[in-house]
């Protein structure tokens, strides 16, 4: 006996469920994070083929209209709801040699610097730069080697500000900005502790201090 014909339609305002389908979720649940250093490390070692971060990159490269903007939104929405938006206490980010005295950065700092390029990745300047000037903050009369490995990290902090600054002034055309007072109290906060933190007489975050130097809102 045939099976009898069922009709199929894509007219449904909304999707009929809003759960991740079960063979999707094996999948999820099953693929490296990480892409594979090199096509000859995937030959080597399959599974480092089947990375979650260039699926994902395909998706959003794919053209598909409003792909791009949903998935910034539903990550906004994630990084909210996990707590991802907290700023760190200063005094985390530092330890201190006790012979030279000088700042040495922590595993928190690094995961910290992690977290705020997420954040202004998908599009919160405004909430990165709180996450980034506790950094800034932590350096105010600290003293550290112009070629070490402190310096090193806190020049890829001055070009993150740099990032999340531009994060912001793309935030400022969109619609999510709910109060420009917070965000222009975010900035000002931002430029005092800029002005305030020296190493060895050399200013920490110059091209960040650039940025924000003539940007009015």
């Amino acid at each position: 006996m045939p099976a009898p014909e069922v009709t199929v339609t894509s007219n449904y305002p909304h999707p009929i469920v809003k759960h991740v389908n079960l063979m999707v979720d094996t999948y999820l649940a099953n693929a490296t994070v990480e892409e594979s250093v090199n096509r000859l490390c995937s030959v080597l070692v399959p599974y480092l083929g089947y990375s979650l971060r260039c699926a994902v990159r395909g998706l959003l490269a794919s053209g598909t209209s409003g792909i791009a903007s949903q998935f910034s939104a539903a990550a906004r929405k994630h990084l909210c709801e996990s707590g991802a938006l907290l700023a760190p206490r200063p005094e985390s980010l530092f330890d201190k040699d006790v012979g030279s005295g000088e700042i040495i950065p922590t595993h928190t700092l690094k995961e910290v610097i992690a977290r705020a390029r997420t954040v202004y990745g998908v599009g919160m300047g405004f909430a990165s730069l709180e996450i980034l000037i506790p950094i800034v903050e932590a350096t105010r009369g600290a003293k550290w080697k112009r070629d070490g490995s402190t310096a090193m990290i806190l020049t890829e902090v001055d070009a993150d500000i740099v990032q999340a600054i531009q994060s912001c002034k793309e935030e400022l055309v969109s619609d999510r900005l709910k109060e420009r007072g917070g965000a222009r109290q975010i900035v000002s906060k931002l430029q005092y502790a800029i002005q305030n933190c020296s190493g060895e007489e050399v200013l920490a975050f110059e091209k960040a201090a650039h940025s924000i130097q003539h940007w009015k809102f």
